[in-house]
């Protein structure tokens, strides 16, 4: 599975994840990683304007308070990278994501895709890539009241009401021409297809500029993973479905390409992202191997997070890093849920495309500013 921020999947039963105090020492491979190397995600999230939620359950605020963020975040800026493991042991305790499910869930991966592209139209590039239409509106539910957390809904007004926005199979069929949406033409619609569900990505235009593209907005249908429907047709056997197998299929068979694709309804629409990136949706530059998309009805973006999983070159050989939840996405949903940015290129692509195991999550939340050492 892959990510693809904003989008809205078929709903499922809510969920109150257990967060289960544990020791380091409880933390598979804790010892043996390289915890400077997620100082930079940390640091980033730190200087993010949207700082770090809390949620408040029985009078206490579940994920920290404001000022204890604060301080752990003006100690990360000045520490020494030697001193890493001390400060995050120090500055912060670890807690066992339990879900709906129980520990175990799922890890998968994601990267930045590139494709070949150009400014204008020709039959070397006929795929559209679009930027938000004027007429799509985006409604936080939680503005009416009610208990809706973050949950959105996205459309368009006709005849004074809110319908449902174009879904995938009607903008591919010209729902948006003509309303000079388009960004950029690319030469491939399934890399097209790929670069949504991603999230962000480059274009490569004819005279060696790259473009990048960050997510904008979605059309707010539900989520559908073709994989999903390649093995309920019959065509993958569930333990081949990756990214590389699901492309395979689509080039072999490309009278049935559109047809599975539209089964999709969601469709993402990108901006063009200036300087460094990809942009996560806490709004800071995603770091590979150590930014995680998460379901952040449930586990804050900000936060370091320890996960334990497979490697998805060798799944007989674990995968055990701290990473910081920086990013979300249309199919990761649920508490004991993650996503890893493997970065650019196509080691990235090998692996974000094969990853998908089983996992257990740890959240690191701050030590009360009064009680943490060496402050």
């Amino acid at each position: 599975m892959l990510a693809a921020p904003g989008c809205a999947p078929d709903e499922e039963p809510a969920e109150i994840p257990v967060l289960k105090p544990v020791a380091f020492a409880d933390l598979p491979g804790w010892a043996e990683d390289r915890h400077a190397d997620a100082l930079p995600a940390l640091r980033r999230s730190c200087a993010t304007p949207l700082g770090y939620p809390t949620e408040v359950e029985d009078g206490q605020e579940r994920f920290g308070r404001p000022e204890d963020w604060r301080s752990v975040c003006a100690e990360a800026a000045r520490i020494d990278a030697g001193a890493a493991r001390e400060f995050f042991e120090r500055r912060f305790r670890p807690f066992q994501v339990v879900g709906a499910d129980g520990e175990s869930g799922l890890i998968t991966g994601y990267y930045e895709p590139e494709l070949s592209g150009a400014r204008r139209r020709s039959d070397a590039y006929p795929v559209p890539l679009h930027t938000r239409p004027k007429d799509l509106v985006t409604v936080r539910l939680s503005d009416f009241g009610g208990d809706f957390g973050d949950e959105r809904l996205a459309g368009r007004v006709e005849g004074g009401r809110l319908k449902p926005y174009y879904d995938r199979a009607q903008i591919a069929d010209g729902a948006l021409d003509g309303e000079g949406v388009e960004i950029v033409w690319v030469a491939d619609p399934i890399a097209a297809f790929f670069l949504q569900i991603q999230g962000s990505g480059r274009v490569r235009l004819p005279d060696g500029e790259v473009l990048r593209l960050g997510y904008a907005a979605t059309n707010g249908r539900p989520y559908t993973a073709i994989g999903r429907v390649l093995v309920a047709e019959g065509a993958l056997e569930r333990e081949e479905v990756s990214l590389q197998s699901i492309r395979a299929w689509l080039r072999a068979n490309p009278a049935e390409q559109r047809r599975v694709m539209d089964r999709n309804r969601s469709y993402v629409f990108f901006r063009e992202v200036p300087g460094e990136g990809p942009v996560g949706t806490q709004g800071v530059p995603l770091t590979p191997g150590r930014s995680l998309a998460v379901d952040r009805r449930y586990l804050p973006l900000g936060a370091p997070l320890w996960i334990d999983t497979a490697d998805p070159l060798d799944t007989s050989r674990p995968l055990r890093r701290l990473a910081v939840a920086q990013d979300t996405g249309g199919a990761i949903r649920g508490a004991v849920r993650g996503d890893l940015f493997w970065g650019a290129g196509l080691d990235a692509e090998e692996r974000a495309g094969r990853m998908k195991s089983p996992g257990h999550c740890y959240v690191l939340l701050p030590v009360p500013k009064e009680k943490a050492a060496g402050v």
